[in-house]
């Protein structure tokens, strides 16, 4: 028995152009009866009734209202809260390193496979013994690392970083600066010593907004009071600078101030004066990108007291 297709028609509500509702099947076979596919549904008129016309209202608003088009495009409310979420989780953990520590493994790896395995017979070597010939006295200030400015390579220099790169004298006593600086001069036999002052230095502006009286009411106060003598010479060299003025020559001064200091441990003055240890300045102006670099005259200078002559030779710009 034949079994009669079914009978479909379209709303009184077309659209022009509107999405095709039939499968159409030109064959007159009974058993190849048009078949009703799921994108052709709301087309039903007998089984869908009034759906039809909402969707077809719908559609005919797709087309002509603007807004509505793009705020069926827009992110689903979930979809946003989401993406919201996930932003707060990724700052939440740059808030604590977690993402700082993945940047930090990336560049080990990357130095571990560009420059430790690529040199390993250095690396090696470094591993039994360290001979540098250099000791430097650098700044704690994240923005002036010595091997970032200087190139130097691992072996190459004994770094020793504290605040506003001060030496204190020997009489002071113990501290990690000069404990380090007897190592490198005893045990390491280091042939030079580099102290490197930087611009804008916060350990010296502190030095010179303190009073002439030592403040011992903070760390950092009882710390840079070391460069006292440094400040008193600029106090009276740089009357008529302002304050800026001021700190970036007492920034050199202070250098100075602590080659003068190296020279009162008597293992380093004894070296210096047989010729087997020179000491050096250098200056970094991170503003610019200048280097200044000089060497100590040690025979040229008047160091029987501290307001004596310093005496400098081989003074270099590297710009």
């Amino acid at each position: 028995m034949a079994v009669p297709s079914p009978t479909f028609s379209l709303s009184k509500h077309s659209v022009s152009n509107p999405p095709s509702f039939l499968a159409s099947n030109p064959s007159s076979d009974p058993s190849k009866a048009p078949v009703l596919r799921p994108r052709n549904a709301f087309g039903c008129k007998a089984n869908l009734g009034g759906v039809e016309q909402t969707r077809l209202r719908l559609w005919n608003n797709l087309k002509t209202n603007s807004d509505l088009r793009l705020q069926a495009l827009r992110e689903p409310p979930g979809l946003t809260k989401e993406l919201e979420s996930d932003k707060s989780e990724r700052m939440e953990r740059i808030e604590h390193g977690t993402d700082l520590f993945d940047e930090m493994k990336q560049r080990f790896l990357s130095f571990k496979k560009h420059k430790y395995m690529q040199n390993l017979e250095l690396y090696e070597k470094l591993a039994k013994d360290q001979a540098p010939k250099f000791m430097v006295i650098a700044c704690a200030d994240s923005r002036v690392c010595p091997s970032s400015i200087l190139g130097f390579q691992p072996g190459e220099a004994f770094v020793v970083r504290n605040v506003a790169n001060m030496v204190p004298p020997y009489e002071n006593g113990p501290s990690e600066t000069n404990a380090g600086l007897e190592f490198a001069v005893n045990s390491l036999k280091v042939e030079n010593i580099l102290v490197i002052g930087h611009s804008r230095c916060g350990g010296i502006r502190a030095l010179m907004s303190m009073h002439d009286d030592v403040e011992t009411s903070s760390l950092i106060g009882s710390w840079v009071s070391v460069g006292m003598n440094a400040r008193v010479k600029t106090k009276a060299a740089t009357k008529l600078l302002n304050f800026d003025q001021q700190c970036k020559h007492c920034e050199k001064e202070s250098v100075n101030c602590s080659l003068v200091n190296l020279l009162t441990y008597p293992w380093v003055e004894e070296k210096v004066r047989n010729g087997e240890l020179a000491i050096h300045g250098g200056y970094y102006d991170f503003v610019d990108c200048a280097f200044e670099k000089w060497t100590l005259d040690y025979k040229e200078s008047n160091l029987k007291d501290k307001s004596g002559k310093v005496a400098v030779k081989d003074r270099a710009f590297w710009f």
